[in-house]
């Protein structure tokens, strides 16, 4: 009874010595992790750059709208004749469709072209399409396609953030799990240490045979070699986590062996998911299907640019005329019946089978994509499926693994009962204490799988963020 007591005493005491190591250890949270991947890790900050391009491509496009200033001029003297000189700066102004030119001339010399006109005239002139452009052209197919780029760079970034976020967490409770490995070999080994000790007084006092020295020495040899085992796998795990650690300088650094990780009870995040609703919210949320809506957005714009191609080229060019630099001066009825300029161009290919073929294309892409989708979202929803089959039975496993070491303690204790009684052995109690080490192993190896599975079912969905 003396024994069993002394015991307790020294299981207390090196608990109470590994909290106590454990509050002076710095704790590196879940939350903080990720925070700080989200921040400061390259992948993470390539991703936001992919958003800043797109929108410098959204820019570049609406620069096709810009209005633009041009200035021509030109002059020839030879033989001390003045042949011509000729200056014309012009404003051109796109429109949505067409444009609008204003423009100055002023134009002389001897041998002056009969088709431009001498002095000082100004023009104000539109040039429309009333066919192929009218509804669609290169430029505003542009802008609309840079618009849909950008959003779609920001589901690229999501997609890339849920793939790094998934590896952290795994990272994550890769770490924790050898770490509690660790302090669990550890505290074994202090108490088959004291045991140790304990054992090799009684055998002195005469109260133990020399085989139990033995035995525990032989126990105590067992925990250390689980422990240098343990103590590896933690301390590569940490290396491992490490490539997720940077700072705001873009430099990484190594985690410390004074920081430890969070830990948490599964058993209080167990919460059911539901099959139905994660598909659900996944067909809404999920960055890699909604890409594909951007996708066959930006090839319907390209499909109406195809379609317009079916059609002939024809433009009207119109242009009011008047003398000097006011072109509105005198405006009315008569005078633009008298200065004026004006123009068509008509041009269409006889068989259009370039139109037609490059048209064909396009409506191909889209079916494929289609196609793709499809495919993409029965991938999507067989793995949500699966990562949730695993996440339900992993549940169900460290339901059972509690009760098996409830049930272990309780042997461990009849045990030391008996052997206070001389009904046991040593080496009975030892046997009992490696049937409870190795399922608090299990259960320190299910949690972890747990853990993965429930980031691997919101990484399917595509809503780890």
């Amino acid at each position: 009874m003396k024994v069993s007591i002394v015991w307790l005493v020294v299981f207390i005491l090196i608990t109470q010595n590994v909290l106590a190591q454990s509050a002076q250890q710095q704790v590196l949270t879940l939350d903080n992790f990720i925070d700080q991947v989200k921040k400061y890790h390259p992948i993470a900050r390539q991703a936001d750059i992919q958003i800043d391009k797109a929108n410098a491509e959204l820019l570049t496009a609406r620069g096709n709208f810009d209005p633009f200033f041009q200035f021509d001029a030109s002059n020839k003297t030879f033989g001390s004749k003045n042949y011509y000189y000729y200056n014309n700066p012009e404003l051109s102004m796109p429109l949505p469709v067409g444009n609008v030119k204003a423009g100055l001339e002023q134009n002389g010399g001897n041998f002056l072209s009969s088709e431009i006109s001498s002095g000082k005239t100004s023009y104000l002139g539109v040039e429309m399409p009333l066919a192929k452009g009218l509804l669609m052209d290169k430029r505003r197919a542009t802008l609309q396609q840079a618009k849909i780029f950008t959003q779609q760079s920001a589901q690229e970034r999501l997609i890339v953030l849920n793939n790094l976020l998934f590896e952290s967490y795994i990272a994550y409770w890769q770490w924790s799990a050898t770490h509690q490995q660790y302090l669990t070999y550890s505290k074994f080994v202090e108490i088959a240490d004291k045991r140790l000790r304990l054992v090799r007084i009684a055998f002195t006092n005469g109260d133990r045979a020399l085989i139990d020295t033995t035995e525990a020495f032989t126990q105590f040899q067992n925990y250390q070699l689980m422990q240098m085992e343990a103590m590896v796998k933690w301390k590569n795990a940490a290396i491992e986590l490490s490539n997720y650690l940077w700072k705001d300088n873009d430099s990484f650094y190594l985690l410390e062996e004074t920081v430890s990780p969070e830990y948490f009870t599964p058993l209080n995040d167990m919460a059911d998911k539901n099959i139905t609703d994660l598909i659900k919210q996944s067909t809404v949320q999920n960055p890699a299907l909604k890409l594909y809506d951007y996708k066959l957005s930006s090839l319907e714009i390209e499909r109406k640019l195809k379609r317009q191609n079916l059609l002939p080229y024809f433009t009207v060019k119109a242009n009011l005329l008047n003398k000097n630099y006011n072109v509105f001066k005198g405006v009315n009825a008569a005078f633009i019946e008298n200065n004026y300029k004006w123009g068509i161009d008509f041009k269409i290919p006889l068989f259009l089978r370039e139109a037609r073929g490059e048209y064909k294309k396009v409506q191909l892409k889209i079916k494929e994509t289609n196609i793709e989708l499809q495919y993409k979202r029965q991938q999507t929803d067989n793995k949500i499926r699966t990562y949730l089959n695993d996440y339900t039975a992993l549940k169900q496993q460290l339901q059972t693994l509690q009760n098996m070491y409830n049930n272990y303690q309780q042997l461990l204790k009849s045990e030391e009962i008996k052997f206070e009684q001389g009904e046991s052995s040593l080496f009975l109690i030892n046997s009992r204490e490696t049937k409870l080490i190795e399922t608090l192993q299990k259960q320190i190896e299910v949690t972890n799988k747990f853990y993965k599975a429930k980031y691997a079912v919101e990484w399917a969905a595509g809503l780890l963020k």
